[in-house]
């Protein structure tokens, strides 16, 4: 049986988690915080993605799409900037679900955080920028934008695994970096991979970094290795979905091999 279709699915979710009032796009959140994370960064987390990642920690809003509220993009880029400037943060970023399927929505965002001190982290998994290089044209106009790639495995079989989608659609995701390669941004600095290797074998990530090394050396001197981390409503997926990690981390940082 095939595994489903990501581009399909981002069709589907959008009808869902986004919604034009006038001539603004508006898209759905369900939260916003700041964090530790980057050294301290303002988050919006939207709602909806079109993988299906069995090891998601959002995975209550980006399986399901009726929660939260429907934000314009002056809105968000409000509550953004009032979390980073009251706690001194220099980063600003989008998470949660997949913040490329309401793409207009996106760009309006960038727009408003051009013109301010605040970095722009766009946390994706690449499949829609790798598919329309136009999009990545797009982002790159931008000059306060870092785009993190998160692939789901090192192999196609691993992202099939991972995220429930065709294998087929994996190299999508270095397309991503190819393009945004392509369309000016620099590797390494603009854009980097990250990579969900709480599943993978040291000689599949070998390979993967051979593939990202034949793209530019410099992805794979700026890989961001992501591990699971053990809190109760991803162990609550992966027992669900009969995964186990071969290393994960419990909330508190300990290391926690679990098989």
């Amino acid at each position: 049986m095939p595994g489903l279709d990501p581009f399909k699915l981002a069709e589907e979710i959008y009808k869902r988690v986004a919604r034009l009032t006038g001539n603004v796009e508006e898209r759905r959140y369900y939260r916003f915080r700041g964090g530790r994370w980057y050294g301290g960064i303002a988050t919006a987390d939207v709602v909806g993605c079109n993988l299906r990642c069995k090891f998601c920690w959002s995975w209550r809003y980006s399986y399901f799409t009726d929660k939260g509220n429907f934000y314009d993009p002056s809105r968000v880029f409000s509550i953004l900037t009032d979390i980073a400037s009251g706690r001194g943060y220099r980063y600003v970023r989008l998470s949660g679900g997949e913040p490329t399927i309401s793409r207009r929505h996106l760009v309006d965002l960038l727009k408003l955080f051009e013109e301010t001190k605040f970095i722009f982290i766009l946390e994706t998994n690449g499949l829609l920028i790798g598919r329309d290089e136009r999009f990545a044209s797009e982002l790159s106009r931008f000059h306060n934008i870092v785009v993190r790639v998160s692939f789901k495995g090192a192999t196609p079989e691993e992202f099939e695994m991972l995220t429930g989608a065709d294998r087929s659609y994996y190299e999508y995701q270095f397309r991503a970096l190819e393009n945004l390669m392509s369309s000016g941004l620099r590797p390494g600095e603009d854009f980097y991979p990250a990579i969900m290797l709480s599943f993978s074998t040291e000689e599949n990530y070998r390979v993967f970094k051979k593939r990202l090394s034949q793209i530019h050396p410099a992805l794979v001197e700026s890989i961001d290795e992501e591990y699971v981390i053990l809190y109760p409503h991803v162990v609550e997926l992966l027992k669900r979905s009969g995964l186990k990690p071969r290393v994960a981390y419990r909330p508190d940082g300990v290391p926690d091999f679990m098989i």
